[in-house]
C-alpha cells in the first residue's frame, strides 16, 4: 500500500490510529463501575496541559489500524465500547461505529467536542476545554458534561458550558487528578449549593486499573 493510498483509508475513516484497547470499568461520569472496552485513537491538538495521556498526542506515533480488525476484537469483551483519546473525533468515527452498531453493541465516546460529530453515538460524554471549544453540534448532543476542575475558575466555565447543552444532559464536576485533594471541598460545596451538578470521580484511579 503506497502511502497515499493508506492516508486515503485514513481520511474515509477505514483505518485509524490506534493507540491501546481494553477491557476494564468505566471509572467516570454516568456509566462508572460499567465493564466497557475502551478503543483509545491517537491523535489531539486540543493540548490540555494536565492531561495524563500525552502520548496519545501525536497521531502518527500510533499505526493505522483497519477499523474492521479494531471492531472484531472489541467485540469479543464486551457490548459497550467507549471510544477515547486522544480527541477521537478528529477522524471520521462513521465506519467504525457503523461496524459497531452492525454487531448490536453500545457505542459511547469521550470528547473535547473540538471537531465536527461523526459516528453513531449511543452515548455522547463531552469534557470542554477552554483551548479549544466544542461545536454547537457536540454540544446540543451531549449526554453528560463533564468538566474538569483544575481552579476556581473552572467553575465558571463549566457554567458557561451549561447553557449550551440540552435539557437532558447530565451535569458533572469532576477534580482533576492532581489537584483532587484542594478542589475535591470546593466541588463539594458547589454542588450542594448548585444541585443541578453532580460529583465525578475518577474511580479507576482509587481501583488501580486502566
Amino acid at each position: 500500500m503506497t502511502r497515499r493510498e493508506r492516508q486515503e483509508l485514513i481520511d474515509k475513516g477505514l483505518l485509524l490510529p490506534l493507540m491501546e484497547e481494553f477491557y476494564t470499568i468505566q471509572g467516570e461520569g454516568f456509566h462508572k463501575g460499567t465493564a466497557a472496552y475502551f478503543v483509545r485513537i491517537g491523535g489531539c491538538d486540543v493540548g490540555c496541559h494536565w492531561c495524563d495521556v500525552k502520548e496519545s498526542w501525536l497521531a502518527e506515533l500510533h499505526p493505522p489500524t483497519e477499523t474492521e480488525k479494531i471492531v472484531e476484537n472489541a467485540v469479543k469483551y464486551s457490548d459497550t465500547i467507549i471510544v477515547t483519546g486522544g480527541e477521537p473525533l478528529m477522524w471520521d468515527m462513521g465506519p467504525l461505529t457503523a461496524q459497531l452498531k452492525a454487531k448490536g453493541v453500545q457505542t459511547h465516546i469521550e470528547t473535547s467536542g473540538a471537531y465536527k460529530l461523526s459516528g453513531e453515538w449511543d452515548w455522547i460524554c463531552l469534557s470542554p476545554k477552554k483551548m479549544k471549544l466544542p461545536t454547537e453540534d457536540v454540544s446540543k448532543k451531549a449526554n453528560e458534561l463533564k468538566c474538569i476542575i483544575y481552579n476556581k475558575d473552572d467553575f465558571k466555565f463549566a457554567e458557561e458550558q451549561a447553557t449550551k447543552v440540552n435539557e437532558d444532559c447530565i451535569l458533572y464536576l469532576q477534580p482533576e487528578w492532581s489537584k483532587r485533594e484542594k478542589m475535591m471541598p470546593l466541588i463539594v460545596e458547589y454542588v450542594m449549593a448548585n444541585p443541578k451538578w453532580k460529583v465525578s470521580l475518577q474511580t479507576h484511579k482509587y481501583l488501580n486499573i486502566p
